[in-house]
């Protein structure tokens, strides 16, 4: 249905008045069926453009006998998980598959959102980064094909697909363009148990191995959101020399260690760089102008639409685990240290670490 200029819901019987027909044959022609002549399809396609007329798809799959909706669980906080809507929406809609959504929120858990997703009839689940354990989501794929998207899967499982990124990969590839800046004392700043979190960790440690820094290594608790990264860089402040470069665990973690080095006026990137992870919208504003790994969204949204619907059209389930390559977008939040910064003490690089606006 439509709403009409007079504010009332355009149906088939306005849609029949305005082009002469019937209702049953303004029927036929909106479902695509025979039965209606070239001009009389002509006809009743031109009157239902005139007063805004449009078929309700969701009702007509829900008569169906598919509903060919592809629930997706999303974290509300998230700006990656919203970025990866967008482009779970347009992989589907290519598909002639509709998208239903349902959020994770502090006062709504996974449970719930999935629960909710079932109840709308959903055909296949796209869970973007979910946590809950591997064991309940084998036993949700026993019931409907299930994509994890952006997490890794502990152990092999023959019903859920896995969609993600090289997480390890990413954080090397920060490491390095830090190291080839001339940065030697990078720390990190983990992102606890969410997904990824172990593989980005991973990835780090490996690459200051590499590089010859493992005697460097500092890695501090983080999380998600951008408190946890303001949490974090009160530490670095407070608690021993600051290093010259951070890597954080995504962009909003990120984003609380820049707002936090701000407000101490420790200048970014000319005291420290700061790296986030994911290269969400947020890291794009000019005002952030964040140094990231990008995950390649179209990509992975693309993949998991495409699994979900392999599935349902007859692929076995056989527990895919595809990884997608990140890149490093430079921004305006790294530069080479200071070679003050290089050769002064501990104690020295951290001068500015007590000080605050207006102090």
């Amino acid at each position: 249905m439509a709403v009409g200029s007079e504010g009332k819901r355009s149906t088939l019987a306005d849609v029949a008045a305005r082009a002469g027909v019937s209702t049953a044959l303004v029927s036929i022609v909106m479902r695509g069926a025979k039965g209606a002549s070239a001009s009389t399809r002509e006809r009743v396609l031109q009157a239902a453009k005139e007063i805004g007329y449009r078929p309700d798809a969701r009702a007509r799959l829900l008569r169906s006998s598919r509903s060919r909706l592809l629930g997706v669980q999303f974290g509300l906080q998230q700006p990656f998980h919203a970025d990866l809507v967008e482009g779970v929406y347009a992989a589907a809609e290519a598909a002639c598959y509709l998208v239903a959504l349902s959020a994770v929120a502090p006062s709504r858990g996974e449970r719930h959102a999935v629960e909710t997703l079932l109840a709308d009839r959903c055909e296949a689940l796209i869970l973007l980064g979910p946590q809950a354990p591997a064991a309940q989501l084998e036993e949700l794929a026993a019931r409907l094909p299930v994509v994890s998207v952006a997490r890794r899967l502990g152990r092999a499982s023959a019903g859920v697909d896995v969609v993600r990124t090289a997480d390890d990969d990413g954080a090397r590839q920060a490491v390095d363009h830090l190291v080839s800046l001339g940065h030697r004392d990078i720390a990190h700043i983990d992102g606890g148990r969410a997904p990824g979190a172990a593989d980005r960790r991973r990835g780090y440690r490996t690459a200051m191995s590499r590089h010859g820094l493992f005697g460097q290594v500092r890695i501090l608790g983080g999380g998600l959101t951008e408190e946890d990264g303001a949490a974090a860089a009160r530490v670095l402040l407070n608690g021993g020399p600051l290093p010259t470069a951070v890597l954080a665990f995504n962009d909003r973690c990120a984003t609380g260690v820049l707002d936090t080095f701000l407000r101490a006026r420790v200048a970014v990137p000319d005291e420290v760089s700061v790296v986030g992870f994911d290269n969400s919208h947020l890291a794009r504003l000019a005002h952030i102008d964040l140094t990231t790994v990008a995950q390649d969204i179209p990509r992975l949204a693309s993949l998991a639409v495409g699994r979900a619907i392999a599935r349902l059209e007859g692929e076995p389930a056989s527990g895919k685990d595809i990884v997608v390559a990140p890149r490093l977008v430079t921004r305006g939040t790294t530069a080479p240290p200071r070679p003050a910064a290089l050769d002064a003490p501990a104690g020295k690089r951290r001068r500015t670490a007590g000080r605050r606006p207006g102090s």
